[in-house]
């Protein structure tokens, strides 16, 4: 254990010559990752020499200490290349164990799954998991994923490190005293007992698994609605894992470097860092062994500090000293964390003019783990120029999940105008998701329409038809209120062609019109305007079709004038 302590920094040890080096073999590898966001310091930067940790340490590996070797110059290949080499092809180092790339790879796809809007990368995973514990030591993993025996960090006992008391007895890391980052990707018990993941499938959620840990680090990365994908995110996703400026940098110098390229290697086969980042232990008093501290700057009065690199002709600069910054904000844990809202079975959403639609928009809320999401308000919006209203006469609602995640609008009431129109869920204030449903209002129909009577219509020629028309129209049986119907005068059913010639309505201006469009009273009756027979006798019909295909067809006449004898000589 010493040995591998010694191949690891301890947080606050770094000095800026480590920053200096990060950033030149990143500029030097010409990796595409995104720059740091400004302001992207962590929770480390206290004042010159201080520590930090404590009780207050809420990262999730305790801040304890890492690898701090550097991608190799040469980048692994040109970029699109990433990961479909051959085994044992390209650079030693861009070589992950088949396990463990298996794992990060799953991990990706899992979380794309629940939350999408985070845009996790597989890479992002694999740059902690070099930097925490070089790839599982290599990908020494078994056939499910496990380590043969725990990664453990050194005790988090305040000397030298965060002071983290024991937080489970000891279960996952053998220390019933203080607490230790454990497995692959370094996870404090404490933190473990919130994020751990089963992804294995074996009934168990172990962070000496690959599998396991790799889910586990990729939701505790998304968490508090981080799309990974903008560089500030990411930024405050890693600062979240280790804070620590110099790991910030040497995450992003791995995941840029993988980003280039990369292959998978046999299991155990994987490339472990080759220089000591760590001083050997000291003994201490009482016999115990802490790791030496690096020399930190001197205090104000003290000697000056060493010259930094050296400037181009020449000159020195001082080394920078870091600039304080409030620790990030601490992330939900992922059961009070937003992850995704699915339709909960929603039908289609149809209904007629005036009525009332048979389905109720329903969605669920799950975490950010996949599990059903209680007590969340979800706002539903009903968007278009239907007039279609929830029940109340609301154009929005807001309505609480249940315990099985669910929300269920109130029923929608349909406006009179038919179109097509949208109702929108929205859950979430940090990232809001969203759901959208299309929904349509269909003209009110008729199924059936008949005379109210049963006159024979007659007229002159010339003259006006002096029986009015009422008709009555029904959907299934009853009454059809606001039924659009069709009037046309036609020559010969069969062929329903506007008339040019016969009986004929009137418009305003007393011009004949042989087609009309109205429409049914609150009773379900149409009675038509005046009808007018012009100079042309014969049998004519006045078809009448409603919305919704009902047909009725009414025969007119119009008779031949009499003829008038001649007077007597």
């Amino acid at each position: 254990m010493a040995a591998h302590i010694r191949r690891r920094l301890r947080k606050g040890a770094t000095t800026t010559a480590v920053a200096a080096a990060a950033v030149a073999a990143l500029a030097a590898s010409q990796a595409p990752a995104a720059p740091l966001t400004e302001g992207s310091t962590g929770g480390d930067q206290q004042a010159a020499g201080g520590e930090s940790g404590g009780p207050e340490d809420d990262a999730a590996t305790g801040n304890s200490p890492y690898y701090t070797d550097l991608p190799p110059l040469v980048t692994p290949d040109r970029p699109g290349s990433s990961s479909n080499l051959p085994a044992a092809t390209g650079s030693a180092e861009a070589g992950i164990p088949a396990s463990v790339l298996a794992a990060y790879k799953q991990a990706e796809r899992t979380v794309a799954g629940t939350d999408p809007a985070c845009r996790l990368p597989w890479q992002l995973l694999a740059a902690i998991g070099k930097v925490e514990s070089g790839q599982a030591r290599g990908g020494k993993v078994d056939a499910n994923g496990t380590t043969p025996s725990p990664i453990l960090g050194p005790a988090l006992n305040g000397q030298g490190f965060a002071l983290i008391k024991d937080t489970d007895g000891g279960a996952y890391d053998g220390d019933a005293v203080h607490d230790r980052a454990v497995g692959p990707m370094q996870f404090i018990p404490s933190t473990w007992a919130t994020w751990g993941q089963d992804a294995n499938g074996d009934g168990r959620k172990d962070p000496n698994n690959i599998y396991d840990a790799a889910l586990a680090a990729g939701r505790y990365l998304c968490a508090g609605g981080r799309d990974l994908a903008v560089a500030a995110d990411l930024d405050r996703a890693v600062l979240s894992y280790n804070q620590s400026t110099e790991y910030l940098r040497t995450v992003r110098s791995w995941f840029a470097y993988y980003q280039r390229g990369t292959h998978e290697v046999p299991d155990g086969s994987g490339v472990l860092p080759t220089s000591p980042s760590t001083p050997t232990p000291s003994t201490t008093p009482g016999g115990t062994t802490s790791p030496t501290p690096s020399p930190s700057p001197s205090k104000p009065g003290g000697t000056k500090p060493s010259p930094g690199p050296s400037k181009p002709g020449g000159g020195t600069s001082p080394t920078p000293k870091p600039t304080p910054t409030p620790p990030p904000k601490p992330t939900p844990p992922p059961a009070d964390t937003l992850g995704s809202l699915e339709n909960a079975g929603t039908g289609p959403l149809t209904a007629t003019a005036g009525g009332t639609f048979d389905e109720r928009v329903s969605v669920r809320a799950r975490n950010a783990l996949g599990a059903p999401m209680a007590q969340l308000p979800v706002t539903f919006t009903v968007t278009g120029s239907t007039g279609t209203l929830f029940e109340g006469g609301r154009k929005t609602v807001t309505v609480i999940s249940k315990a099985d995640g669910t929300a269920t609008a109130p029923a929608l009431k349909a406006g009179e105008k038919s179109g097509d129109f949208t109702v929108t869920a929205t859950a979430g204030t940090t990232r809001p998701r969203t759901l959208t449903y299309a929904a349509s209002v269909t003209a009110r129909q008729a199924d059936a329409i008949v005379r109210t009577d049963s006159k024979a219509l007659v007229a002159a020629p010339g003259e006006k038809f002096a029986d009015a028309v009422t008709l009555k129209a029904t959907y299934k049986g009853a009454a059809a209120a606001g039924v659009a119907v069709t009037a046309t005068l036609v020559a010969d059913a069969d062929k329903p062609a506007e008339n040019d010639k016969g009986p004929h309505f009137k418009d305003a201006d007393g011009k004949p019109l042989r087609t009309l469009a109205l429409m049914t009273d609150a009773e379900g009756l149409l009675r038509l305007p005046d009808l007018f027979a012009d100079e042309n006798p014969g049998t004519y019909q006045l078809v009448l079709t409603t919305e919704g295909g009902a047909t009725v067809v009414i025969e007119l006449t119009v008779e031949a004038a009499e003829e008038t004898a001649p007077p007597e000589a």
